[in-house]
């Protein structure tokens, strides 16, 4: 029996690319979490650029703007591993905020604050995409390593950026 186009659902899909399926499904599994992990540092990238003030407020607003583009992208590459080394990519806001390593942005802060929190969310999604570069090497999977390698430095010149913009601040709670 035929089903009709608007009734297919596949959560899986059958690969052959010589990476064993269980290995597949782990990576897929890591990959869902840096997904998550980007989405949720994507929604507070774009909330910061929205209400960043003060001195800042252009520089910010346009660097803001130039890195949520750029995990937006992340994030369509990353959904589309996931399904192209054959599993389902996750969906839902509330299983990202519970599968992200970044913290939710509840309201809104000084300039300082902001920028000094997205800087650090960077570099925490940077260590993050680090043990699945090694899982994806160890399974012989170069285009997931590849894509995270590449993700890890955007993220790495991303925080240097923000930074830079508040090395006063940084050097002031190093000192303390």
């Amino acid at each position: 029996m035929a089903i009709a186009a608007h009734e297919t659902a596949s959560t899986e899909l059958p690969m052959d690319t010589g990476v064993d399926r269980d290995h597949r499904r782990e990576l897929a599994t890591e990959l869902g979490k840096a997904l998550a992990s980007c989405y949720v540092l994507y929604h507070k990238t774009h909330a910061y650029h929205w209400n960043i003030t003060g001195p800042l407020f252009y520089s910010v607003h346009k660097l803001t703007d130039e890195q949520y583009e750029d995990i937006a992208k992340a994030i369509d590459d990353i959904a589309e591993r996931i399904r192209s080394i054959g599993f389902a990519a996750p969906t839902g806001l509330g299983n990202y905020l519970q599968e992200s390593i970044i913290e939710d942005a509840p309201g809104i802060k000084s300039a300082g604050d902001m920028i000094k929190e997205l800087a650090e969310d960077n570099q925490a999604v940077a260590r993050q995409l680090r043990p699945i570069i090694h899982k994806a090497e160890e399974v012989e999977d170069v285009y997931t390593a590849d894509l995270l390698t590449a993700r890890i430095g955007a993220h790495e010149e991303a925080s240097w950026m923000l930074n830079a913009l508040v090395v006063d601040k940084l050097e002031s709670a190093a000192a303390a």
